[in-house]
């Protein structure tokens, strides 16, 4: 006991020692404590031109998510680097001699632009429809600029072919695309490698010294290179937009590619920030400015709430911590909430100045800073909880946001009691303490407490009612959503997208992997199958093979030739066998039937292409002898992308329209993966892997439900629990986290019900909701059990609380509700979706706790029964 005591007193010790050296500086000397924060301010903001975006790859997958480290192994091994599209639709007839002179000039020009190191077109593509050229013919194909090529037949080819249809030139005949191929990072590939490796060690091992510095150095390296690479890939951007520029008097031209749009969400992310940050601002500080009628009373706590923001910003320049497209609403967040804090100071002092007209600044600002300590940081512990719990979505940037938030929160509070009291005392409270209370907000916020006092069944029953509207409403939710309704219609990329889905074979890109050997199957094959040529084939594996079966050729004898005779040499690769062509074929054209995909590209494509220029299916002997004498650029367009004999393996790419309005990237995936394993195709489940953009996407939207989940668990757990501690009553806590549970489901509950889907930003959305709303909460306990202390009344405390309290929430709703919807104006529907359904959480949250946690409070009673006797109003 006497321990116990003894460990109190020291407490309290220190916390009067803290106070009095607080009180000396800040309120005692508030020119040093501002010049103090100043300097700092200074220092930190010096490292505001290092300051990065990041919209990288690594920036939209989940943190160690093996399908990345699959997806760049199969970039490296087939070569398949990014690409960007470029629409090209001229004035004049495409195949005329002017408009393929303007096209001629327009590619030579992209062929400069660095990065780039070749491009398809109908230019330079080989022609070998048009006419039909013989296998002889294969090592020199004409294209479109070779002499006496007939235009017609070339246009027919590049509508019909199985190689350029729906690639190259759109169903209208006059749009055309050039795919500027960009080559594979490998440095980038080992670097990240490395790194992953070496924090994948560190979390099952402890490392050593060494290695710790080579973790450490290789993550540096690969930082710098990661930097270089984004800036050489914004430039190529620029540099083909700039030369894309010099030729739209001529042709209607569009940009297109997952680099592009990559571009576009770094563009209008910095516009976002610089436009509508200063927008956001702007508003609020009219706004202020009507409401408190004081240049003072704004210009402090906006002060406050942009150094903050300068500060945290300057030190992740610093340490070179990015923001990505999701952290990045930090910035506008962290205004808000340092505003709220500051208002609610603001609003007290001026409160004890109407109160104590006799009292001297030094007093008024002291006993501000003591009455309002405890909820501040009651609040901001809470909203620090709230946004902490984003750590466990194993999301990286979702992860970074969470740490960023708290960061912030605590810098905002800091500067909250330094600059705020500092500033006032500068100025005299003859000059600050308000003359009359003509604003309104009293009057507003007390209609709130008498409605809440005439109709506190409704307010439940209403509850009620919108808490099951939003349970239906989450039950909708969904987490697909495609990158084109990230952009606004008018936007270029957004057009550019909608010509390449329609016309030029989509955007997105999935690679089907098939590896090995399928088990022994028969294709029941009929007139209406493609591959009726093919009656059956029998595949076994070639460790557990019964004798083999000598293959009979077309004339009844055994082809001496066939990879089945035992004295013919082993074939080289399974996948470029009759049998092995048939089965991707089979798939190929089960793919191109599919409503949501584009181009499909594959061994298929060759195999159609060369029983065309053969005029009968190609055997075994053949086929293999054909492979060896394709010229490089036919071996390059229809062979190497698709097909590794070093790794048993072939590959099927395809794109997928974007703009399909039923497009599901996990349905979709589920939907081949079991068509290849369950329709006679011979694959086990295990041989079929997919790769791709589509896929690293789709991984990162599926853990988005669960991340929700799990996220919204640990918000309200913890916040329970903080708000039990602080106020050492579990009911009071329960009854405090009701209705911020009600308001998140409120937002929820709209995106379900208005069809929008969770993605990388709107996640979060929950803890944001939580996090601000939590702040009114708290702020309306703390000061309900104020106002119940003077008469143990719970009516007129209630009324007392909202007039008083009430007022610094009003006004911080109204500030944030208003400044957030200006985002509704941004061209990154993200943005917009952000600013308004952060808008739609602070007017559910005001609402849910001006009404519903007042008749939650009047109910259960929480402080103790009322005393008998008068009431004070």
């Amino acid at each position: 006991m006497r321990g116990t005591r003894k460990a109190i007193d020291s407490s309290n010790d220190m916390k009067q020692t803290l106070y009095r050296s607080y009180r000396r500086l800040v309120i005692g000397r508030p020119v040093l404590a501002l010049a103090l924060v100043a300097l700092t301010l200074l220092a930190l903001s010096l490292g505001l031109p290092n300051f990065k975006l990041d919209a990288s790859a690594d920036s939209l997958t989940l943190e160690n998510d093996v399908a990345v480290d699959y997806f760049r192994e199969v970039s490296k091994r087939y070569q398949s680097g990014d690409f960007l599209v470029v629409t090209f639709k001229p004035e004049q007839d495409l195949f005329s001699d002017q408009s393929l002179a303007l096209l001629q000039s327009l590619q030579a020009d992209l062929a400069g632009v660095e990065g780039v190191i070749g491009i398809n077109s109908i230019l330079t593509v080989p022609l070998l429809y048009s006419p039909v050229i013989t296998m002889s013919e294969l090592s020199e194909p004409k294209n479109l600029l070779s002499p006496d090529v007939d235009r017609t037949a070339a246009k027919r080819e590049f509508l019909e072919s199985p190689i350029y249809r729906d690639m190259l030139l759109g169903p209208d005949g006059q749009t055309t695309a050039l795919l500027l191929n960009l080559a594979v990072d490998e440095t980038y590939i080992a670097l990240v490698r490395e790194r992953d490796g070496l924090r994948a060690r560190a979390k099952t091992t402890r490392l050593s010294v060494e290695e710790k510095a080579q973790l450490a150095a290789t993550s540096a390296e690969f930082l710098a290179y990661r930097t270089a690479a984004a800036e050489a890939a914004t430039a190529r951007v620029e540099s083909v937009r700039a030369i894309v520029a010099g030729y739209k008097d001529r042709a209607q031209i569009y940009l297109g590619g997952v680099t592009m749009i990559t571009a576009d969400m770094i563009s209008f992310i910095k516009s976002d920030l610089v436009v509508f940050g200063a927008a956001i601002l702007l508003f609020i500080l009219v706004l202020m400015t009507v409401i408190f009628r004081h240049w003072v009373f704004v210009l402090l706590p906006v002060l406050t709430a942009v150094s903050s923001v300068v500060m945290v910003l300057g030190w992740l320049s610093w340490i070179d911590w990015r923001l990505t497209v999701i952290s990045s609403n930090f910035v506008a967040l962290l205004l808000i909430i340092g505003l709220a804090i500051t208002i609610h100071l603001i609003v007290r002092y001026r409160e004890l100045a109407v109160a104590q007209p006799d009292w001297d600044q030094a007093q008024l600002v002291q006993e501000t800073v003591q009455f309002m300590f405890k909820p501040v940081i009651y609040t901001a512990l809470t909203t620090m909880v709230a946004f902490a719990s984003l750590v466990v979505s194993n999301i990286r940037p979702v992860m970074d946001f969470g740490w960023m938030m708290v960061i912030g929160l605590t810098v905002a509070v800091v500067l909250s009691f330094l600059i705020i009291p500092a500033g006032l005392m500068l100025v005299s409270p003859a000059a600050l303490r308000p003359k009359q209370d003509n604003d309104g907000s009293s009057a507003i916020t007390l209609r709130f407490s008498r409605f809440t006092e005439r109709f506190g069944g409704t307010v439940l029953v209403l509850s009620l009612a919108v808490a099951g509207l939003s349970a239906l409403g989450i039950s909708q939710l969904k987490v697909e959503n495609r990158f084109i309704d990230y952009f606004r219609p008018s936007t270029e990329i957004y057009q550019g997208m909608t010509v390449i889905d329609d016309a030029l074979g989509g955007t997105v890109s999935l690679d089907i992997l098939l590896d090995g050997l399928p088990e022994s199957v028969e294709l029941n094959t009929s007139n209406d199958d493609p591959f009726n040529e093919v009656d059956a084939f029998d595949v076994q594996d070639p460790f557990d093979a019964p004798e083999p079966v000598l293959e009979a050729d077309p004339f009844g004898e055994v082809d001496p030739f066939s990879e089945q005779n035992p004295a013919a040499a082993p074939r080289e690769s399974y996948w470029f066998t009759s049998a092995g062509l048939a089965q991707i074929e089979f798939l190929h054209d089960y793919l191109e039937s599919l409503p949501e995909v584009g181009k499909v590209q594959s061994l298929a494509t060759a195999y159609k292409v060369a029983r065309d220029v053969n005029g009968a299916p190609l055997n075994d002997f053949e086929l293999a002898v054909l492979r060896q004498s394709l010229p490089d650029n036919i071996r390059d367009l229809l062979v190497a992308p698709y097909l590794s004999v070093e790794n048993n393996q072939a590959r099927i790419t395809l794109r997928v329209k974007e703009n399909d309005p039923n497009l599901q990237r996990a349905a979709l995936v589920e939907k081949i993966r079991r068509y290849a394993t369950q329709n006679d195709l011979g694959f086990k489940s295990e041989q079929v892997s997919f790769s791709g953009v589509l896929v690293l996407y789709n991984n990162m939207l599926q853990s988005l439900f669960h991340s929700q989940i799990v996220t919204l668990g640990v918000v309200f757990l913890g916040i329970a629990l903080m708000m039990s501690l602080l106020f050492r009553n579990v009911l009071l806590a329960l009854i405090g986290i009701l209705p911020n549970i009600l308001a998140a489901s409120v937002v929820l509950g709209v995106m379900g019900l208005a069809n929008i889907p969770l993605d990388m930003m709107t996640i979060t959305i929950a803890a944001i909701v939580v996090g601000i709303g939590v702040d009114d909460t708290i702020h309306y306990i703390h000061r309900f059990r104020r106002e119940f202390e003077i008469d143990r009344q719970y009516l007129p405390a209630m009324h007392r609380a909202h007039a008083s309290i009430g007022r610094a929430m009003f006004y911080t709703s109204v500030i944030i509700t208003l400044g957030f919807s200006i985002l509704a104006l941004s061209n990154f529907i993200p943005s917009v979706y952000f600013g308004l359904l952060t808008a739609l959480a602070m007017l559910a949250a005001i609402l849910a706790a001006l009404t519903l946690l007042p008749q939650l409070i009047l109910m259960f009673k929480p402080f103790g029964p009322a005393a008998a006797g008068p009431a004070r109003d």
